[in-house]
């Protein structure tokens, strides 16, 4: 199919060289020209603007960092895209942005979803993500074949906008996982024990997670080159925090998370990797 992809960063670029790799037409557009030469130098197509990488296109995905972004890109999709498009949002971004999002795109005939993701850049890369989507329900089963040279997993969980609901919710438990994992590390280290050990064991045990499988040994390391990094996280927990104040549910530890990432930023980590919670945890230790 003819795939235009709008957002190639740490995620959208593997995310659209996967996309070749199943044998797509992949035309690519982003604020850094060096990372649309990279998708062409793969085999796939640069386009110099939002509307020459929607022109012509079959399906259109875009992959961006916040809702304002979101709510610049979809109405030139909408508007310049071909009659039953299928739109793909797998940005990470406010239930109610999806919603005005799939709103205004069904009101002229184009087939929007909120697709957001889970897995971070090896995801991206391996083409495992954990794909969450909201929409109608013939609409993600057309969007099905495209989403699985992206994911293993992917499940249709609701109406527009509760992919990002449950992004939301994915989020805050990643988080809340890494923030109990630093205060493992400084548990251990600080009684003596070897930290790498001690979480091999924690990653064998009910403890275990795909955190502890994948992060344990650089956080040991402290070594947090950004897979996502602590600024977005930053926002996705305002997202969380947000989605729980209009549900009208208490969620404590939530917004215990949402203060320890914000700490993160505050202390100048919002360049690096979501792991680096660690640094404040250690910072609260002296």
């Amino acid at each position: 199919m003819k795939i235009g992809f709008v957002g190639l960063g740490i995620m959208g670029s593997p995310m659209a060289a996967n996309l070749l790799k199943a044998g797509h037409v992949v035309t690519g557009y982003d604020v850094s020209s060096a990372r649309v030469d990279q998708l062409a130098d793969l085999g796939g197509k640069g386009a110099s603007s939002v509307v020459e990488a929607v022109a012509g296109a079959d399906v259109v995905i875009t992959m961006l960092p916040d809702s304002p972004q979101v709510e610049e890109v979809a109405p030139l999709v909408i508007e310049y895209g071909r009659p039953n498009l299928l739109y793909i949002d797998m940005s990470t971004i406010k239930p109610e942005t999806s919603r005005w999002v799939a709103e205004k795109a069904a009101a002229v005939g184009v087939r929007a979803l909120d697709a957001p993701v889970s897995g971070g850049e090896r995801g991206a890369v391996d083409g495992t993500l954990s794909i969450m989507v909201g929409g109608a329900p013939e609409d993600v089963e057309a969007a099905r074949p495209i989403l699985s040279a992206l994911g293993t997993t992917v499940v249709h969980v609701g109406p527009a906008g509760a992919g990002q609901t449950v992004k939301a919710a994915n989020q805050l438990v990643v988080g809340g996982i890494y923030g109990l994992v630093s205060e493992a590390i400084v548990l251990l280290e600080a009684s003596g024990v070897d930290p790498a050990a001690g979480l091999d064991v924690l990653a064998g045990g009910l403890a275990g997670s795909r955190i502890l499988e994948l992060k344990r040994h650089t956080m040991v390391k402290r070594e947090f080159t950004p897979g996502f990094r602590i600024d977005l996280h930053h926002k996705d927990m305002g997202i969380a925090v947000a989605a729980a104040r209009a549900a009208g549910v208490s969620l404590p530890l939530t917004g215990q998370v949402a203060q320890l990432v914000a700490a993160a930023r505050a202390q100048g980590h919002g360049s690096l990797d979501h792991s680096a919670l660690l640094k404040v945890v250690e910072r609260l230790n002296g």
